[in-house]
């Protein structure tokens, strides 16, 4: 039986790289592999899962990761002892074919990793999900404008953003050290959720490694067209229209502010609904009437939400395929989203509008076209789109296929 061992930080369902995981291991299994699943002990505990679990390392080993990080700018560059008992583990386990999703996350040293995967030439997958892989500090640079990394990193503008450094600023260091790790892997393959990523990582020093493109899906069965009324009396959305907004975690690169302004620029009877963790101060800054939920994991509650609103708006201003789109569309609502990324990717003509970057009168203009066409002239062809595009098995069956082909050459 051949063996599929995926590393991640984290397992747990509510994150989307841990319902990746999930999937993927459940499509290994009932292709006749052996689904094994590495992830940081301190984060996630010791959760259910079909595949068998591999924890890896402490609180302790995540505490000194953090502070290698905080200090010396040395994210994946700690918890030696913790990568060496994985090692151990992958020995005893000698999978076919290694998937890494991402190893920043505190609790793997990258270099020690790669090295003995480079030794065994086990063949490795690694997904793009953010930029992290081949720049010297941060995770995405798009909404800092720089582009250093497609030569040297250097005196990184983002040191402060996650993985903070409150001291130091190794990000040359740290780019030549990846560099070096990540072009001896002698059997390697990169696969990125969006055309735009794999165009971004062309221009990177991992020009030369093979790279696909598989999109992330969603749970169709879950985000499809459904009645909005009793989460509209849940959380008080009085307004005849609203139009909604959401993120894991509100953020200015979000398009935050952009949404303050637009705010003010809404008729009487059209609400903003903003979903996802959001700070007091933050929230101090809209004017009256918008509806603040707080981040929820309840998909059938975003379904809920998704269906009643007028349109999806995503002012994000970096971003590399986010679900979110995926989400209303399949719910049948179009999305408005700024030309950032793969953001784009799956908005039609169809299935909503892409706006410039800055553009919040376009936001107002694109929103005031669905109404006046009406939302139900989209509905259909979202739907549509959706069921022809974003089903995730018929997606993540592409990762089957090619970890077949890699185990079997």
């Amino acid at each position: 039986m051949k063996r599929l061992l995926q590393i991640n930080p984290v397992v747990r369902e509510n994150t989307s790289t841990g319902k990746i995981m999930r999937e993927l291991g459940e499509l290994a299994q009932e292709a006749g592999w052996e689904s094994f699943i590495a992830y940081s002990r301190a984060r996630d505990g010791v959760p259910q899962h079909s595949s068998k679990l591999i924890p890896v390392g402490s609180k302790f080993d995540l505490l000194v990761h953090w502070l290698a990080t905080r200090l010396f700018d040395a994210h994946g560059l700690a918890s030696k002892r913790a990568t060496r008992q994985l090692i151990r583990r992958i020995k005893e386990i000698d999978p076919d074919v290694v998937q890494i999703h991402n190893v920043h996350g505190y609790f793997l040293h990258y270099p020690l990793l790669l090295d003995f995967l480079a030794q065994r030439g086990k063949p490795v997958v690694w997904t793009v999900h953010d930029c992290w892989l081949f720049t010297g500090h941060c995770y995405h640079y798009a909404a800092a404008g720089c582009d250093r990394w497609q030569t040297h990193c250097h005196d990184c503008p983002q040191k402060h953003a996650f993985p903070a450094s409150w001291l130091l600023d190794r990000s040359a260091r740290n780019f030549e050290a990846k560099r070096r790790a990540l072009t001896a892997l002698p059997d390697f393959t990169l696969v990125t959720v969006s055309d735009w990523m794999r165009r971004e990582v062309g221009k990177s020093f991992l020009q030369d490694v093979p790279c696909r493109v598989i999109h992330n899906g969603i749970d169709l069965h879950t985000f499809q067209p459904e009645p909005d009324a009793d989460v509209r009396q849940r959380y008080g959305i009085s307004t005849e229209h609203y139009v909604l907004a959401v993120a894991s975690i509100w953020l200015p690169q979000k398009g935050l502010p952009d949404l303050v302004r637009l705010a003010g620029m809404l008729p009487a009877d059209e609400g903003l609904v903003l979903v996802g963790r959001i700070s007091e101060e933050q929230k101090a800054e809209f004017p009256a009437g918008v509806t603040f939920i707080p981040r929820t994991e309840d998909a059938n509650t975003l379904a809920a939400l998704y269906s009643g609103a007028l349109a999806l708006l995503n002012p994000t201003w970096q971003d590399n395929y986010p679900t979110v789109n995926l989400e209303a569309i399949a719910c049948g609502t179009p999305v408005i989203t700024y030309r950032t990324g793969g953001s784009v990717e799956s908005i039609t003509p169809e299935t909503g509008f892409v706006v410039e970057q800055a553009d919040v009168e376009g936001l107002v203009s694109a929103i005031r076209t669905i109404r006046t066409n009406g939302k139900e002239h989209y509905g259909e062809a979202c739907r549509a789109f959706a069921l022809q595009h974003f089903d995730r098995k018929t997606c993540f069956q592409e990762y089957i296929r090619l970890y077949e082909s890699l185990a079997t050459r």
